[in-house]
């Protein structure tokens, strides 16, 4: 089987597994909008983030590692486990241990009643992303599927059992993300029989080491990541303005206008869970430029007609996921939305490109190339939300996504020399951005300018899908 087949074999087994799956996750949406004020989702939302900005601290980024060193055959696997295992339970020991300094933090006053949960919801995640990633570093690409689905079916019947039931709100959605978590984890440890490869006795303090030496650069890395992410909706909620709306409700509203660019994020991670096994088994290949130049055309054509199709749809998809029905102020949400799923698209592009650094073990250079992101991104915030509100934080995310791009696509293709159809990728911008426009300011016949638009960028894109479509139809 040619590398071009392996790799749509894998993506298509994640995309069975996950697709539906996260799918789902989506429309959950619509039950949180229905249940939980948009004050109360700004809250749900700072958690969330605050969960996902120390998982990787406090694990030292292992979930990483354990994919990096688990595909490589040059270490023993139990090794790997059992190392990744000690790395992770030793942070998360002095994770609990200073707990208490949470409370010390003024601006992190929303954790209030909600420290415990935290606490036990980054555990039983740390427990299940070890479990799952180890599972796919040993090719177990359809038992990793399978949880996913298994995983999803769980947080849904939660979610209805402790929110629209028992009407728990926030605490019913943490309390279904730790049930669901920890059954997966219990699931993948002994169907997978992960058991066999824990024990003390396969500790490797010099693979440890190493794997430390490959992870931490990455913990700053995911932590710039979500201080993007983080930082938006700390302005909006505790910055001042006269000039524009902010405040808890404004989180609320932006945190669900993300939520229709995930779609491309979703695409992009089951692309991404699938490229990275492939792109770390090709690194010592002889045609290793070739095999990145083809894949990130063919993916650059992809993710831009996606975006195209979101931005051009976003009022008919948006109602799907967000219920303004209750809560009036949701109504807004989609004028939010166009500019974030351009952000999104350089999110994804990003994340194609960090894959260089973690197949070469460069990993220093996601930090800094991140670090750029974050810097650009926290002062594009100050100098825009109290002008501009929602949409302010919506621009500074793009523009901050972009200068990360434009670092790391000069930077990445000096370890994997690749070309990249600039002027192709000028137009589709340039068009991506015009929809923007034509969307959030409606002029008049502006569904034909969306169909116009979708349809000019089709024909700018189906020239790199057709040539990788024959490559996967090639023998050999």
């Amino acid at each position: 089987m040619n590398k071009y087949k392996k790799l749509a074999m894998n993506t298509a087994i994640f995309a069975i597994g996950s697709f539906g799956s996260k799918i789902l996750v989506l429309l959950l949406t619509r039950l949180y909008t229905s249940n939980i004020s948009p004050s109360d989702s700004s809250t749900k939302e700072l958690l969330e983030i605050t969960a996902n900005f120390l998982i990787p601290i406090v694990t030292f980024s292992m979930n990483e590692a354990i994919i990096r060193y688990g595909l490589d055959k040059h270490y023993n696997k139990r090794q790997v486990f059992t190392s990744a295992c000690c790395i992770t339970g030793s942070g998360l020991i002095l994770m609990l241990i200073l707990s208490p300094l949470l409370g010390l933090v003024s601006f992190l006053n929303y954790l209030d009643g909600y420290t415990i949960l935290l606490l036990v919801y980054i555990c039983t995640s740390a427990f299940r992303s070890l479990c799952s990633q180890f599972v796919r570093a040993r090719g177990l690409v359809k038992l990793f599927s399978f949880d996913g689905i298994l995983t999803t079916l769980t947080l849904f019947i939660f979610n209805i059992i402790f929110i629209s039931k028992l009407g728990l709100g926030v605490r019913g959605f943490m309390l279904s993300v730790i049930l669901s978590d920890f059954l997966s984890a219990i699931f993948l440890f002994f169907v997978a029989k992960l058991y066999h490869y824990l024990n003390i006795r396969y500790f490797s303090p010099d693979l440890a080491k190493s794997m430390l030496g490959f992870a931490v650069p990455l913990i700053p890395t995911a932590v710039m990541w979500i201080i993007t992410g983080f930082s938006d909706r700390l302005f909006i909620r505790y910055m001042e303005s006269d000039k524009a709306q902010l405040g808890e409700t404004a989180a609320g509203i932006y945190g669900y206008a993300t939520k229709v660019p995930n779609l491309i994020s979703m695409v992009s991670t089951i692309f991404f869970q699938a490229w990275n096994m492939s792109a770390i088994s090709e690194n010592d290949s002889k045609d290793r430029s070739n095999f990145y130049e083809k894949v990130y055309s063919a993916y650059q054509s992809i993710m831009f007609l996606a975006a195209a199709f979101l931005i051009a749809g976003v009022q008919l998809i948006t109602p799907l996921f967000v219920n303004d029905s209750k809560f009036g102020e949701y109504s807004t949400v989609y004028l939010y939305t166009p500019i974030l799923v351009i952000a999104v698209l350089f999110m994804c592009f990003n994340q194609f490109l960090s894959i260089i650094y973690t197949a070469t073990k460069h990993t220093k250079n996601s930090f800094w190339t991140s670090m750029a992101a974050c810097v650009s991104n926290i002062l594009l915030n100050i100098a825009l939300i109290p002008n501009l509100g929602i949409q302010g934080a919506s621009i500074a995310t793009l523009a901050s996504y972009f200068v990360c791009f434009a670092i790391r696509i000069m930077d990445a293709r000096r370890y994997v020399p690749f070309s990249v159809d600039w002027k192709n990728f000028t137009v589709n911008t340039a068009v991506l951005l015009a929809l923007c426009f034509v969307v959030i300011n409606q002029p008049m016949f502006y569904p034909g300018y969306l169909a116009c638009g979708f349809i000019f960028l089709l024909t700018c894109n189906y020239k790199a899908i057709i040539t990788m479509i024959k490559k996967l139809l090639k023998r050999g």
